[in-house]
């Protein structure tokens, strides 16, 4: 199969959880002997298409601004829909896969398939609804209308858990058209690897520093975590505008000696090495489609401990009491049972058991084939 992946940030010179899982699976699929593309914008310097491990990279404009004032910026995706078009249309593909957020190249991608006679998958990651108005207020209407409008322009949904099916289902999608494809992680690869000696931590968060990440709610549950277990540590790992004000919350708390802000870690391999040195996983954000991160953590034998919220599909990751635990968004809460999990070491080790278990049954490998079965049902 020829196959075309569409999406404006891509791996690794952009790291999210959309990112990673077009990446791990593209170069699976090319070495299964498939022909596969990415499309998006050019965040490299040189020549505008490159091929890696297998993989051709198409950077089809310059790069814009992905973030105003702390939100995914609408006119970044809006440039970049209208400048794939072209490019894509140069070529000819058996497949073309867009992926659901930001929408505007779904658009681009449905154009492309229509002329072309080429079945369009659209792989969804979270659903929005009536959250568009709690986003933006008024304006959040023309969101909820174009994920509406979007919904129906596939031949295939992919949504990358049964969460997000159930929901797409509720807002008009069709049980007939959809797959589930979720994230995977390159267990032997991870589970193999080592901590780094001279550094350890208890508590380690990985991910863009974003608002409704609420990073700022795992630095309060440090704070009184603190007052029972002064040399408690905690390692952040990412960027993003929440950046200032997180240290400034750390200031305030005197968490200083206690959080690590490691910034944005170029290698993976790095991350992995950081997520051995550690213990738990903690991720309080309220909004997920299926977080690579996890599965990361778990293959580390790191729990993870995540927030319960209404578009926080996470929450079809981890099976509480088995491989973490899903809590409210309160510090407090957080708090309490990170203590009661670093007292227990006979938690502990269960906890640890069970992320390595559930770990390798989301191997890549595995995903992937799942995946190329659905795009073969879609070519007949």
């Amino acid at each position: 199969m020829k196959i075309a992946y569409i999406y404006d940030c891509i791996y690794p010179y952009i790291k999210g959880g959309a990112e990673k899982r077009i990446w791990e699976i593209a170069k699976r699929l090319a070495r299964r002997g498939h022909e596969v593309h990415i499309y998006g914008i050019k965040w490299w310097s040189g020549e505008d298409i490159i091929e890696r491990e297998g993989v051709f990279l198409h950077g089809v404009c310059p790069p814009a601004e992905l973030y105003t004032d702390g939100r995914r910026s609408i006119r970044s995706p809006i440039y970049f829909a209208a400048r794939v078009w072209l490019p894509l249309m140069r070529d000819d593909f058996d497949i073309v896969d867009c992926q659901q957020f930001p929408y505007f190249p779904c658009i681009s991608s449905k154009v492309y398939s229509i002329l072309k006679g080429v079945p369009l998958a659209i792989t969804w990651y979270e659903v929005w609804d009536r959250y568009w108005l709690e986003y933006l207020g008024k304006p959040g209407v023309f969101g909820w209308a174009i994920e509406r409008i979007v919904l129906r322009m596939p031949d295939m949904i992919i949504p990358i858990s049964e969460k997000i099916k159930e929901d797409l289902k509720q807002i008009g999608g069709h049980d007939e058209i959809m797959r589930v494809a979720p994230n995977g992680v390159d267990f032997a690869k991870m589970d193999g690897m080592r901590a780094d000696g001279t550094k350890s931590f208890d508590i380690i968060y990985v991910g863009r520093l974003i608002s409704h990440k609420n990073v700022n709610v795992l630095l309060e549950a440090m704070y009184l975590l603190k007052k029972d277990r002064p040399q408690i540590r905690c390692a952040i790992i990412g960027d993003g505008p929440e950046r200032e004000n997180l240290l400034k919350l750390c200031k305030s708390r005197n968490l200083a000696e206690n959080v690590v802000f490691l910034g944005f870690v170029e290698k993976d391999e790095e991350v992995y090495r950081y997520l051995h040195s550690s213990r738990l996983f903690v991720l309080p954000s309220t909004r997920e489609g299926f977080p690579n991160t996890i599965l990361e953590a778990n293959s580390c034998g790191l729990p993870a401990i995540i927030v319960n919220g209404e578009k926080n599909a996470a929450t079809g990751v981890v099976r509480s009491g088995y491989n973490g635990y899903i809590l409210n968004l309160s510090p407090e809460e957080i708090a309490e049972k990170i203590g009661i999990i670093l007292r227990d070491e006979e938690l502990m080790q269960s906890l640890q058991n069970n992320s390595r278990i559930y770990a390798g049954e989301h191997d890549w490998d595995i995903i992937v084939k799942n995946l190329e079965g659905i795009y073969g049902d879609m070519m007949r």
